[in-house]
């Protein structure tokens, strides 16, 4: 009795260290973070195996070997008497069978309860089976402690006097692939947003943040508050009240010849002409990447950027809070008055909009499928479709979808009417 209950703790223990190991193997590192920064006792013992791997997997080796050790010996102890007298009665000679076939029946047994049971279990959930086991595998790490210092010492010496063997350089705990597929598991969890609070968005937007160009995130020519530099000092203060913004652009003869900005703090100074308030602006093109920007932006301490085309004329304007916006998501500045945009759902395939909407805006809330391209927002569709600036009243056809123009505001698109032409079984 006494062995079969020593081969059952023996099996136990060495499933315990066998199902660890896979799982922690098998978790996402990222989310072992996640858990220490909300807190959990778990997240926080973990952490630390994640930054000193070779703790863990010689705790759990050191585990699985004394484990396996004392199952064979308590097994072989059992078998071996009982095989011998089965095989008395059925060969003569047996003795060069007794103990190859002991050990075969020792392992099999081995290898179908310890791995393979552990692998059908542990890999479904592997971080649930942290949590829970985490405190007894602490308990064994420092029991095994003097056992895994001494083993790690000899194998460390081994690999680089006798081995010669470099030490690996420091890994970074997760890399964009892991994170990657973390937030993807996220997305197709039900249980996600009850275990984990992470703003999967901002990871989402982070990762794609280094091929966002500046002309995905940038102020449409159409919607810049400019004025000509000969222009005088009313016609600025003008502007300023009627934008509602801080800053206006300075253009030298065309809006596509910017030569700087004017801030409105600066008509406390009460100077002469618009030349004394002159700040110069940075100037980048369409397709430079929006970390370019941030990073030129933050290191000349500028706050705009002009965006222009491949022929030099003036495309639009970004800021850092455009970009930020990138990663965070909507920020309220000066030039977002989406408050005031027009947004009306009529029926299922009628909708009356703002063209200062976004096309990627439209598409995520309302699923329209709107065709993507240089443009950023619903006019910008409409004008490369039509190819010239339409007037009120008119009907612009791009099957599936009818834009009827209900109306023009300084020389831009304002109020669209959608229709979408229902499919015919």
């Amino acid at each position: 009795m006494n062995s079969v209950l020593g081969i059952f703790l023996a099996l136990v223990s060495a499933v315990f260290f066998t199902s660890i190991e896979i799982a922690f193997v098998s978790a996402s590192k990222l989310h072992i973070e996640l858990q220490e920064e909300q807190g959990l006792y778990s997240g926080k013992v973990l952490s630390r195996f994640v930054k000193n791997t070779s703790g863990l997997i010689g705790t759990t080796l050191i585990g699985k070997i004394l484990s396996t050790v004392a199952y064979a010996i308590l097994v072989f102890s059992q078998l071996y008497p009982w095989l011998k007298d089965l095989l008395q009665t059925t060969l003569y000679n047996h003795s060069y069978i007794l103990l190859p076939l002991s050990l075969l029946l020792i392992f099999t047994g081995y290898y179908l309860v310890v791995e393979c049971l552990t692998k059908f279990l542990f890999l479904v959930n592997p971080h649930r089976w942290l949590q829970i086991a985490i405190i007894p595998f602490r308990v064994a790490y420092i029991l095994l402690y003097p056992f895994m210092t001494g083993m790690a010492t000899i194998s460390r010496w081994v690999i680089k006097h006798v081995l010669r063997i470099p030490e690996k350089d420091i890994q970074p705990l997760f890399s964009q692939t892991e994170l990657t597929v973390y937030l993807e598991q996220l997305d197709y969890t039900e249980t996600a947003k009850e275990e984990d609070e992470v703003d999967t968005q901002i990871f989402n937007n982070a990762l794609s943040f280094k091929r966002i160009k500046v002309r995905d995130c940038m102020i449409p020519r159409t919607e810049i508050s400019a004025i000509d530099i000969e222009e005088g000092m009313s016609e600025l203060k003008r502007e300023f009240v009627e934008s509602g913004h801080s800053k206006v652009l300075v253009y030298k003869d065309s809006i596509d010849n910017i030569i700087g900005y004017c801030h409105a703090i600066e008509l406390f100074k009460k100077p002469k002409d618009i030349q004394q308030l002159l700040t110069p602006v940075k100037i980048v093109a369409e397709t430079t990447p929006v970390t370019d920007v941030l990073i030129e932006l933050t290191q000349s301490q500028k706050s705009l950027a002009v965006v222009v085309d491949e022929y030099g004329g003036t495309s639009g304007l970004v800021s850092i809070e455009d970009i930020i916006e990138q990663l965070l998501g909507e920020i309220q500045d000066e030039y977002d008055i989406s408050e005031d945009w027009v947004e009306e759902k009529l029926n299922e395939s009628t909708y009356l909009l703002s063209a200062r909407h976004e096309i990627d805006y439209l598409n995520d809330k309302y699923n329209l499928n709107l065709p993507k391209g240089e443009y950023g927002t619903l006019g910008g569709l409409i004008i490369s479709i039509y190819e010239d600036l339409p007037s009120v009243n008119k009907q612009i056809q791009l099957s599936p979808f009818t834009f009827t123009i209900l109306s023009m505001k300084d020389s831009h698109i304002d109020v669209v009417k959608l229709s979408i032409e229902e499919s015919k079984d």
